[in-house]
């Protein structure tokens, strides 16, 4: 038995004159949470679909779990689910009914498509909201009850594809147990998200994403050593004072230094902690005082702007090829 649940070699595809992944070398560790993280248009859907068998590649190969997803479509299909980005569910049926209806497609008997319907929802706390139509449901409810339905019958492996996009941070928290039981068993999840604290959270191995290539893999923590040692966070007292103290700190660190959000706040990545002393002596000499400081690892955020030039919430159209194959 192969210990890899997906290996793929140069896999790629071209819409018209977009080439929308351009050879993906991807090797997925059986009973893993794999993190698949890039910026809107990166090819992270795109490779999704290639590998559950809803496009055909233009190139390359891929295998699921040792079959080829061309030439073994069914066995690749009988042993995945996928999960997209919005829920897939009758909206106008109660959330009851959508898992019963589920259960019997998959050939469950009817007594045994509702046992196996209220066991998920009991799983998902869904029970109170069992005979309430779907389209009632809260956004985390939904999230909920969509990884549900894609788990009626236990998969090999799931595609999670930005599973909580858009949820408030309790029903973040809710999806992220959810994932972790499901490994628990034995599934392996193929995780897209753009939250890098998510990725954090739940990845024990990440690949990077842009351009339709892998530009980066590891743990997280060996991809935030790859950008530098150190991240440094600085708040002045005063914000009309952080132009002076930012041109000072790249004078003294050598290193670029950006503006936050915050109006006093900078942050640097340094290779070495040294200098960063001198700096803030420097600063206190300057006259420009400071509200706080710290130095600590890079977070995945400022990977992620290290390796790809941009932030990880692009807000860059859909990937060209999710476009046209919408359209078909």
């Amino acid at each position: 038995m192969t210990e890899l649940a997906i290996e793929t070699i140069g896999l790629a595809k071209t819409f018209g004159a977009t080439r929308a992944v351009d050879g993906v070398d991807l090797q997925v560790r059986r009973g893993r949470i794999h993190g698949f993280l890039g910026p809107n248009g990166a090819g992270k859907t795109t490779t999704i679909r290639m590998l559950a068998t809803l496009l055909r590649p233009d190139a390359g190969s891929a295998q699921v779990f040792g079959h080829d997803v061309v030439r073994e479509a069914d066995e690749v299909r009988s042993r995945i689910s996928l999960t997209g980005q919005f829920a897939s569910l009758d909206e106008d049926l109660t959330g009851i009914e959508n898992l019963v209806l589920l259960s019997r497609l998959l050939g469950y008997s009817r007594p045994a498509a509702r046992n196996r319907a209220e066991e998920l929802l009991a799983a998902f706390g869904l029970t109170d909201a069992a005979t309430r139509q779907v389209k009632k449901y809260s956004g985390g409810m939904r999230r909920r009850i969509d990884i549900a339905a894609s788990i009626v019958v236990t998969p090999e492996l799931i595609f999670l594809d930005e599973p909580t996009t858009g949820l408030d941070p309790r029903s973040r928290n809710q999806v992220w147990d959810i994932v972790r039981a499901l490994v628990a068993g034995g599934t392996t999840v193929l995780l897209t998200t753009q939250y890098l604290d998510e990725a954090d959270q739940l990845a024990e191995q990440i690949s990077v994403i842009d351009n339709g290539r892998v530009i980066a893999e590891g743990t997280p923590g060996e991809l935030k050593a790859s950008v530098g040692s150190g991240a440094l966070l600085v708040r002045v007292q005063r914000p009309e004072q952080r132009p002076a103290a930012r041109g000072l700190l790249e004078r003294v660190l050598a290193v670029p230094v950006r503006d936050e959000a915050d109006p006093a706040a900078l942050t640097a990545t340094v290779d070495d902690p040294g200098p960063v002393a001198r700096a803030l002596t420097e600063l206190d000499r300057a006259g420009i005082g400071l509200a706080q400081f710290s130095l600590g690892q890079p977070s995945l955020d400022e990977v992620f702007l290290a390796l790809t030039g941009h932030a990880a919430t692009s807000s860059d159209d859909a990937e060209p090829a999710d476009l046209q194959e919408s359209s078909r």
